[in-house]
Order: C-alpha cells, then sequence, then structure tokens
C-alpha cells in the first residue's frame, strides 16, 4: 500500500469534523455534500473487497428514493447480492475514520479479512442521474485507483442493471454478457417469448404508463424500447427532463400517500406503474370507473407472481419447492389468501431486502417483496438445471411447454436484486398470459385496512423484539399492552419496531376498518410514548 499517495489523495477528500455515519441496508445516506469522503473511501474498501473474494466488486452512487439533494453509495458483492454483512462494519469504520487514522484502519481491516495485497483489484461503478452523482463517482474512482485497482465506469445506469453485471462478469458470462446491452437483450428475448403464447397476442397493443420518477429509470427504459416487441407500448412519464427527481412521484410517494404521481394523467382502467428513484421497486395502480384510487403493492405483485409460479410447477410434475417471504408490514390479507387459497407456504423475516433474499435461496423456488415493491423471484441452481433440462428433453409436450415457459421466466427475472424494470416486464407477460385486467388482479383479495405511525423517543435502543419484529421483548409491560388493545378488534394486529436509522419507533397496525386501524395506531402509539421514554407531546389522534 503506498501510504504517500493515500495521504494525498485523502487531504483531497477531507471528511468533515464530527461527522458519523452508518452503512445501513440502503449502504450510506446522507446530503450530497457531506458525501466526498465517504465515496473515496468507499473506493478503497471496494478495492479491498475485490482483492478478499478474487472477483469484481459493483459501487453504486445512489440515493434511491430520497430527494434530488441527497445521496448515497451501497457495494455490490460478487453474485450481485448485498455486501456481506462483516463489511459493512468495515464500511461503517472506514467512513468514519479521522484523517490520522485512515491508514491503521485499512492495515486492520486487512488482516481482519485477510486481504492480499499482491492481488488484482477490479471495480464496476454505476451513479444514477442526481446533480451530485458525477462528481462523486469520480471520488470513488480516486479511491479505487490510489489502491492500484482497476475500474469500469458504466456511468448512468439503474441499481439493478449494476448488480447484473457484476453477476455476469463473477460468473464468467453463465449468466449473462456484462453490458447494458447484454442486459437489454436477454431481458427482451425472454418477454418476446412468453407474450408469443398469451392467448390474445394478436388483440392489438398493451398499453402501460409509467411514472419513471423523474430518475434514471426514464433514461434505461427508453434505451430499451427498440428491444421490446410491438404489442407492448410503454408511455413514459416524469422523465426527468422537467421536474426534479422523487419530487411527488414515484414508486415511494405513490406507496406512502396512496394517490398517483404527480404528472401522469390517469384514465378510468388503465393499467399504470412507477418506479422509484434508482429504478428497484415498482407498485401498479389504476383508478375505477366511480374515480377512486387502487394501488397494487409489493404484496400483490407477490401473489400474481406466486399463482403464476404454482401452476406451471405443477404442470412439469416436479416436486420443486417454492415458498413467498414476507415481513411484518405485509398485509395480513395476503398472508391469509397465499396460506389459506393458495395454499403456498409463507414464511416472515425481519425488515430488510437482505432478510427476505437469503430466506428466499433455502427454496427451490423462493418469492420475495416488500410491501414497497422491492423484490424477485430466486431458483436454486438444481431447480434451474431441472427446469432447463426438461424444456430441452421432456417428451410429454404440456410439460415441455410449461418448462419452457418457466426458463423464459427464469431468464427474464433479475435474481441478484428487486429491478423495476425486469418484474414491470414479469408482471406484464403473466397478465397477458392469464388474459387479466389490472381490476382482475386487484380483485384476489382486499387489503385489511392499516395504519402506520411513529413517536419520536429519547433512545430507540430500548425496544427490542423477537419473531420476524413482531412481538416486543422490552421494555417490560409493553408487549402485553399490545396484546389487550389487539384483542379490541376484529382482524385486527399490530406491532412496533426501533427504526434502522433515527430515534423513532415505527407503529404497524391492521384492522377490520380503517377507523379502528386507526383508533388501534393510535392507542399503541400511547404505550409506546408512555412505556418506551416519549419524547415531545404525547401523540395526537
Amino acid at each position: 500500500m503506498d501510504f504517500e499517495a493515500l495521504k494525498k489523495y485523502s487531504a483531497l477528500h477531507p471528511k468533515p469534523a464530527g461527522l458519523t455515519l452508518q452503512y445501513g441496508t440502503a449502504g450510506f445516506r446522507s446530503k450530497a455534500e457531506q458525501l466526498d469522503h465517504v465515496m473515496f473511501r468507499m473506493g478503497l474498501l471496494a478495492a479491498l473487497r475485490s482483492r478478499a473474494t478474487g472477483s469484481t466488486i459493483g459501487v453504486m452512487v445512489t440515493a434511491s428514493h430520497n430527494p434530488e439533494e441527497d445521496n448515497g453509495v451501497k457495494l455490490v458483492d460478487p453474485l450481485g447480492e448485498m455486501l456481506h454483512p462483516s463489511w459493512e462494519e468495515y464500511a461503517t469504520q472506514l467512513a468514519n475514520a479521522e484523517e490520522q487514522e485512515l491508514q491503521k484502519t485499512l492495515t486492520e481491516i486487512c488482516q481482519k479479512a485477510a486481504v492480499n495485497q499482491q492481488k488484482d483489484a477490479s471495480v464496476f461503478l454505476g451513479r444514477d442521474t442526481r446533480p451530485s452523482s458525477k462528481k462523486l463517482s469520480q471520488a470513488v474512482i480516486d479511491g479505487v485507483s490510489v489502491l492500484g485497482g482497476q475500474y469500469h465506469d458504466y456511468g448512468l445506469v439503474t441499481t439493478p442493471q449494476l448488480h447484473y453485471v457484476v453477476c455476469c462478469q463473477n460468473t464468467r458470462g453463465q449468466y449473462g454478457k456484462p453490458t447494458l446491452e447484454g442486459y437489454y437483450q436477454k431481458l427482451s428475448k425472454a418477454f418476446m417469448e412468453l407474450i408469443k403464447k398469451s392467448p390474445g397476442s394478436g388483440e392489438g397493443q398493451r398499453h402501460l404508463k409509467i411514472d419513471c420518477a423523474n430518475g434514471i429509470g426514464a433514461l434505461k427504459l427508453s434505451e430499451m424500447q427498440p428491444y421490446l416487441p410491438k404489442e407492448v407500448l410503454v408511455h413514459i412519464y416524469n422523465d426527468g427532463t422537467k421536474e426534479k427527481l422523487n419530487h411527488l412521484c414515484g414508486a415511494d410517494f405513490v406507496k406512502v400517500h396512496q394517490k398517483p404521481p404527480k404528472g401522469l394523467d390517469m384514465k378510468p382502467n388503465e393499467r399504470c406503474c412507477s418506479f422509484d428513484g434508482d429504478a428497484d421497486r415498482i407498485v401498479y395502480y389504476y383508478t375505477d370507473a366511480a374515480g377512486h384510487f387502487h394501488l397494487i403493492d409489493g404484496d400483490k405483485i407477490a401473489t400474481l407472481i406466486s399463482i403464476f409460479l404454482k401452476e406451471l410447477l405443477a404442470k412439469v410434475g416436479q416436486t420443486l419447492k417454492m415458498a413467498v417471504i414476507q415481513t411484518a408490514y405485509a398485509n395480513g390479507s395476503s398472508t391469509r389468501y397465499l396460506e389459506e387459497t393458495l395454499q403456498v407456504p409463507v414464511h416472515c423475516v425481519k425488515t430488510g431486502v437482505k432478510h427476505l433474499h437469503h430466506k428466499a435461496q433455502e427454496f427451490d423456488v423462493g418469492v420475495y417483496f416488500e410491501a414497497n415493491g422491492h423484490g424477485t423471484v430466486l431458483f436454486s441452481k438444481a431447480a434451474e438445471n431441472t427446469i432447463r433440462q426438461l424444456a430441452k428433453e421432456e417428451k410429454d409436450d404440456a410439460k415441455r411447454e410449461a418448462a419452457k415457459v418457466l426458463e423464459n421466466l427464469i431468464d427474464l427475472i433479475n435474481q441478484t436484486v428487486g429491478d423495476a424494470i425486469s418484474d414491470m416486464l414479469v408482471i406484464e407477460a403473466v397478465l397477458s398470459l392469464k388474459g387479466l385486467t389490472v381490476h382482475q388482479w386487484d380483485a384476489f383479495y382486499t387489503d385489511f385496512p392499516n395504519r402506520l405511525l411513529k413517536v419520536q423517543v429519547a433512545d430507540r435502543q430500548v425496544i427490542d423484539t423477537t419473531d420476524a419484529e413482531r412481538r416486543a421483548v422490552t421494555p417490560p409491560g409493553l408487549q402485553e399492552k399490545i396484546d389487550a388493545l389487539v384483542k379490541k378488534y376484529k382482524f385486527s394486529r399490530a406491532f412496533v419496531r426501533p427504526s434502522g436509522t433515527e430515534d423513532v419507533v415505527r407503529i404497524y397496525a391492521e384492522a377490520d376498518t380503517q377507523e379502528n386501524a386507526d383508533a388501534l395506531a393510535h392507542e399503541v402509539s400511547l404505550a409506546v410514548y408512555h412505556l418506551a421514554g416519549g419524547r415531545g407531546a404525547p401523540p395526537q389522534p
């Protein structure tokens, strides 16, 4: 390690005094002007991680659905998955080290993680459309270069595209070509094969309106349009030419406010969807004839995909195990429908994509979606091999055809991470193949009315949870109080969990009516306020 060069470059990316940041599920996020030193140091860390794994590592500069003036960075591990938890700790240590401790911190990481300094380092870089992203990604390049690493800058890409190219590179092309063109070709070919089999394929065009959150999704979707079949017409709104990123639009806005984004004109029963700022989340919605807005969130997306997969798996006649993975935030009505009507096993895990992804890997076919619209489907290597073999060699026509549909689905799904473009194409293919309208899809089940609240507390760590965050262990008496409150309402449940980023406790409540869900959420928030050290005035109904 050339410590002189390190010192010189580090001085060009100084750490603001007194600033401490934490690497979480979303990597680092903050105001863009506070992140220059973090980007430089994540360049350093990516080079070390690359040497430790003997693989290419990705660095994505984005703050996803945060406001335009924020930015952030996350590292991508060799198979396109999120950074290993032990390295999340190294990232936090490195980002918070004072200037004079930087060399020592790097040396310690190298020792703990047994990094071979002689090995080559290779880093793939991508960024979103924020005004600050170009300069910040240059800081990452400085970090990689000062440690003698090689880098390839993909420039403007969606977060899932960077995950995809990293996986392609490290599987030596088995997963696909590590280029954007390779991504567009692989997905569009699989999509066309699926659409060809749909019952109404000759009946004119399918229209879909897409709100791209004024972000990177708009650029990449327009790049992909020439690859898509003419039967599918996507109309792009909020393309970033006029308005600010994520401002009154995007998947997060639509999900939280339960209303259409600004800048998209909806006519009754038209299919519409929204991406988030870095295109790794998607939600669908429509208005009915009476003008009422209907949101189709991640739970309903998981349900649609599960129905389709279950039918296909039954047709191929293999004993492949399928499951749906949810968090405590999944609507109780979706869990009921999956378990009781569809008879698909459902597993609940802690909030955070990495927990869902990890659990989904335990099954032949693991479907996971967070309610916010982030999700994908994972196929085990064995399941994938079985399916591809059946698609080639199965003598029974019906079985072989079903296996071919599954094979195309495997190629259409981005298994590295939730991907709005890929998920959108999967949904469009399934709706088309099953001949479903958006209205019929929505009618699978009715969500239980629910309410999300948060209560400010002096210290969020007083709340500890168990059972995938569905029960509070501390403070004493809180869970008993919640249990008693839940008993007052029909079809109700409630849980509380500390925020991962700020001193607030998040509260979720569900009941048979909106009025009851609101009342339950409020009563639970008062219990949290009184038993867990609430700050400020007590919550008002």
